[in-house]
Parts: C-alpha cells; sequence; structure tokens
C-alpha cells in the first residue's frame, strides 16, 4: 500500500487519539480551495453557519448584530465543489483510515463535511469538547481528518489536543450542558494541564478520534484561518436510525 500507516502510526493513535501529517497536500491545491472558499464566503452560498447561531462566549448576539453575519462554517462542503469532493474520497485519507478502522470505510454528509473558518474579533474560542457528544452511532468510534489550508498556531485560534483523552471515563457532572469539559470543576484541571497546542502549516493533515479532547482559542490575526474538515466512520459502525446522524447518507470508499 503506497500510502500504509507504519505499525508505530497506528499504535501512536491508538494512544494518542490523533496522528499529525506533514505537507500532504501541495500548496497549489490548497491555494485553490483557498480561492473557492473565498468566493463562496464572499457570495454567503448557502448552506452556512453563523457564529451568532452557535451562542458560544463572545459571540455577536443575533444576526443583526455587528458581526452577526460572521461566517463559522460553510456546510455541505462535499457537494460545493470538486476540489472538496477530491480531497473528501483521496486515497491518501482513505487507505489510512482502512488500517486505522480495520474495515472499509464510510464518509458521513451528516457531520463536519464543512469548510472551518475562524474570523477575526467575532471568530469564537471552543472549550474542550468532543464531537461524539452529538453524533449517534452504534460505536462511538469516528474519525475526523482536518486539512489546514494555511499556517494554524495558537495566534490565530489553532487546534488544541488532550492526548490519550478518547480512552478517559468523564463523569456527567465533569460536563456543562452542552457537553463541554466546565473550567471550573476540580476533576477537569489536571485533564486541562495535559492540552496540547497542534501547529500546523498549509497542507498538513491530522486525523483525530470522535471521543478526543479538543478545543480552540480565538484568532488574534488580521487574517481568517481556513480548515477543511470531514468525518468518517468503518462501515459496521453505521448511524442509529431516526437520529441526526441518520439524516444523510454515507458515501462508501474504496481505497
Amino acid at each position: 500500500m503506497a500510502h500504509a500507516l507504519s505499525h508505530e502510526q497506528i499504535t501512536q493513535f491508538e494512544k494518542d487519539g490523533y496522528l499529525v501529517f506533514r505537507a500532504m497536500l501541495g500548496p497549489a491545491a490548497c491555494e485553490h480551495m483557498l480561492a473557492v472558499a473565498a468566493l463562496q464566503l464572499q457570495a454567503a452560498l448557502p448552506p452556512l453557519e453563523y457564529e451568532a447561531e452557535l451562542g458560544y462566549a463572545g459571540a455577536p448576539a443575533s444576526l443583526e448584530a455587528e458581526g452577526g453575519r460572521t461566517v463559522r462554517r460553510l456546510r455541505g462542503a462535499y457537494d460545493r465543489d470538486a476540489c472538496f469532493h477530491d480531497w473528501a474520497e483521496d486515497a491518501r485519507v482513505v487507505s489510512k483510515l482502512r488500517q486505522l478502522f480495520d474495515e472499509p470505510v464510510c464518509l458521513t454528509l451528516a457531520h463536519h463535511n464543512c469548510v472551518m473558518t475562524k474570523h477575526p474579533q467575532y471568530g469564537t474560542a471552543t472549550g474542550w469538547h468532543r464531537d461524539i457528544r452529538y453524533w449517534s452511532f452504534t460505536q462511538p468510534d469516528l474519525i475526523c481528518v482536518w486539512l489546514a489550508l494555511g499556517d494554524e498556531t495558537p495566534d490565530n485560534g489553532g487546534l488544541k489536543f488532550i492526548p490519550g483523552s478518547h480512552r478517559l471515563h468523564i463523569a456527567p457532572e465533569q460536563l456543562d450542558e452542552l457537553d463541554f469539559l466546565r473550567p471550573e470543576h476540580p476533576a477537569n484541571q489536571a485533564i486541562f494541564a495535559q492540552g496540547k497546542a497542534v501547529e500546523l502549516q498549509q497542507g498538513d493533515v491530522v486525523f483525530f478520534h470522535s471521543r478526543l479532547f479538543h478545543a480552540a482559542g480565538v484568532n488574534a490575526t488580521p487574517a481568517v484561518k481556513t480548515s477543511v474538515a470531514f468525518a468518517y466512520h468503518g462501515n459496521s459502525n453505521q448511524a442509529v436510525p431516526g437520529s441526526r446522524s441518520a439524516a444523510s447518507p454515507d458515501v462508501r470508499l474504496t481505497d
């Protein structure tokens, strides 16, 4: 397999819950995606998610407030343009996922499937959370594939992970009503101390487990940070019927 993971990489993913692949996508392809995303942001091409709709701390109070039309993500990336569709099905991605799942791979269109943007001033921070908090599958074992279309650092709201947290047992009282780790809970302090910023450059890709706690700060730079995120699961791990996860079709992929 030309794009195969090593035994050490598989072991690292199982231990830490994430893997980083440097320069996986070339500059030309990244710049093309950036150009497409910029045009669609300028045109406010739906479906969109706005910061005001999330209600996170520091977000505009409404769509009509100052900064209220700040886009958090371009939804439905798979069907927005061939460049996103082709990346979602890229053999370099699918072959690695095939090894991690140890079975055929499916792309879920119900979750992520988006171009993520973090804007200056109105782009809000995201607390420590697990993606599986609002996904419903027979097993909580999905993987997000996150592509950095530009550099991602703590200064512009880059990702932070708590290595190994996909294996932690978290008591209900450690989480708030949105299933974020409560900053004030004593048991969470030692967990927060293990947080690690993962700096990415254009074309870098990170795979991370749906149970891994991750967060991101605000963008304190003058430029928009742009990423592409898709979520995948093994073929045997199906969405729970009637749930939001089952509301959109899967795409079965072959490597």
